[in-house]
């Protein structure tokens, strides 16, 4: 199989592909929808993806990465490259819309031409466009998407269950879901799933005598093909999320298994297996080179656009491994010619769903308003506005993270303030009020308890190497995809290349070295261990935001890295 990324870039078909500028008065008026989203049918086998919606109904903003380093192998290779490095790898020209979709690069002024992203209603119009010209296409649902905004979080995911079944979700599987609890996750899936949703998972078992809990693949025809839908949930869950929220499920990469499970498709007379995964994109690079018999990898959990996939040789042949990006943002579109049994060819496209240039679909936007009336007045609640511009994104540190450890250290009187490495987050543009919607779209968990907690420095130490351990570790199976701890108050030095111990260097408050046996405050929020508790953070944070009123640009209080000279994931 061969990628033709000039083919891409054609079917795109925008009309700032061919190099109209941001300034351009009709680069609003010039994209054409119809050519936008002409993805002609090809072959007799159809997949369609998205991930990590992290329950975004509505359109938004969202800012990608300039900061997204790769580590060992995966230096200089997608998804680690970020602004003009990846724009040239995978031909898209600055200053279009594909260069909005999938950089960061002139982001303020993009979005202000292009509009927003995403929103189910625009994302339910394009799903229907390409089931209409693909027979018996299956949507798949790649987690992360019960859990991520007020709403998801105040009717315990049903907003996103009743929105995903509307979409027509034909296959899922899960990471961020079992954040809601292992009673609530089999109430959804034996209710509200049976008959219309498989979801699957071929790596949770019980802990007692490791059966499964979900079924590890479903098996289905289309146009005469049979093909296999394997389920890949996030490895580790019961450690980057509280334990005691699935205690009785375990979860792992089980590499093993995923062989035996495609071996068992097969034998079954699948003729295309698919992963439907969320382990992340090196963790899925990892495993196509060493599991035979998968065609293509459809991922998810580390929010990477891939407009183009990922093609890995192993021991049985060439699999595709794609990334369906975050946020309702995209939609991924894998077509497969497969003949005499075999896949004979393949295109993928990588649509950005472009609330502007998409009509949103009557019936899904009706059921939108439906689920958001009873909190319209809550969501809509002005807590501040902002003059600068808010993100969450990048390996070390985003502006809504920098608002976030601020107001923990003022509120409650922290030397240093933590805020996890999360992936999800809506952005705001300067001059624009933040309301509590916003602020629920960075802090909406069921385990959200901000924290005051005496340190030492050894421990701050600690707590800092390990977080960098799960994401700079070389081997993908170590690492648990998310980003740095965000820090506040706090400068520090950080060596990825270096081992575990090592990394975390020259930690400084006020000027002065961190001592390791002196004690300091550390605020912090989301704490994973059982029986936690506290004032939740979007409390803190509106309250915080009601008493400043205005909120000025924020400085980034991001480490000195130290080795990582020409790496192509980071924009100087």
């Amino acid at each position: 199989m061969g990628l033709n990324r000039r083919e891409f870039i054609q079917v795109m078909g925008i009309a700032a592909a061919g190099g109209m500028l941001l300034d351009s008065k009709g680069a609003l008026a010039a994209p054409s929808a119809s050519k936008l989203y002409d993805v002609p049918r090809f072959g007799n086998v159809h997949f369609l993806h998205f991930t990590d919606c992290h329950a975004q109904l509505k359109p938004i903003y969202f800012r990608e990465p300039n900061v997204n380093l790769g580590i060992g192998d995966a230096v200089g290779r997608m998804p680690h490259l970020v602004g003009e490095k990846l724009l040239k790898e995978v031909g898209v020209k600055p200053n279009t819309p594909e260069a909005y979709a999938f950089s960061y690069l002139n982001f303020e002024k993009a979005a202000q031409t292009y509009g927003k992203v995403g929103g189910f209603a625009h994302l339910s119009t394009l799903v229907k466009r390409m089931k209409a010209s693909r027979p018996g296409a299956l949507l798949l649902d790649g987690g992360d998407t019960w859990q991520g905004s007020a709403t998801a979080l105040w009717t315990n995911g049903q907003d996103m269950v009743d929105a995903c079944l509307a979409l027509g979700v034909d296959v899922m599987t899960a990471h961020w879901e079992m954040t809601l609890g292992d009673k609530r996750v089999k109430e959804i899936v034996e209710k509200d799933f049976k008959g219309k949703v498989d979801f699957v998972a071929q790596n949770i078992k019980t802990t007692d005598f490791g059966d499964p809990v979900f079924p590890p693949y479903v098996l289905k025809e289309m146009n005469g093909v049979q093909i296999a839908v394997i389920g890949q949930a996030f490895p580790y869950t019961p450690i980057a999320n509280p334990r005691y929220l699935v205690p009785e499920w375990s979860f792992g990469i089980q590499e093993e298994n995923m062989q035996k499970m495609v071996d068992e498709a097969r034998s079954k007379g699948a003729k295309v297996v698919v992963v439907l995964s969320h382990n992340g994109m090196d963790v899925d690079l990892k495993m196509a080179s060493r599991v035979r018999g998968i065609d293509a990898i459809m991922g998810g959990h580390t929010h990477d656009g891939m407009p183009a996939p990922v093609i890995v040789s192993n021991p049985g042949g060439k699999t595709l491994v794609t990334n369906a990006g975050s946020n309702s943002k995209f939609l991924g579109v894998l077509d497969f010619d497969v003949r005499g049994g075999k896949v004979q060819g393949y295109k993928y496209r990588l649509l950005p769903a472009f609330s502007n240039f998409l009509p949103a679909d009557k019936e899904m936007d009706a059921l939108i308003t439906k689920i958001r009336a009873p909190y319209e007045s809550k969501l809509n609640e002005r807590l501040a506005m902002t003059e600068g511009t808010l993100y969450r994104r990048g390996n070390f540190n985003g502006t809504f993270d920098q608002l976030i450890v601020d107001a923990l250290m003022d509120v409650k009187g922290a030397d240093i303030a933590f805020s996890p490495g999360f992936r999800w987050g809506t952005s705001l543009l300067p001059d624009s009020p933040i309301l509590m919607e916003h602020l629920m779209d960075q802090t909406a968990t069921t385990y959200s308890y901000s924290t005051l907690t005496d340190m030492s420095g050894a421990t701050i130490k600690t707590i800092l190497e390990d977080v960098a351990d799960n994401l700079f570790n070389p081997d993908p199976y170590y690492q648990q995809g998310g980003d740095m701890v965000r820090v506040g108050g706090m400068s520090y030095t950080i060596a990825p290349k270096e081992k575990m111990g090592a990394r975390i260097q020259d930690m400084r408050l006020d000027g002065k070295l961190i001592d390791a046996s002196k004690t300091y405050k550390v605020a912090g929020w989301a704490p994973v261990a059982e029986g936690a508790s506290g004032e939740p953070v979007w409390d803190v944070v509106a309250q915080w935001l009601r008493t400043n009123k205005v909120v000025t640009p924020r400085k980034l209080n991001t480490p000195r890295i130290v080795g990582m000279d020409g790496n192509p994931g980071i924009a100087n």
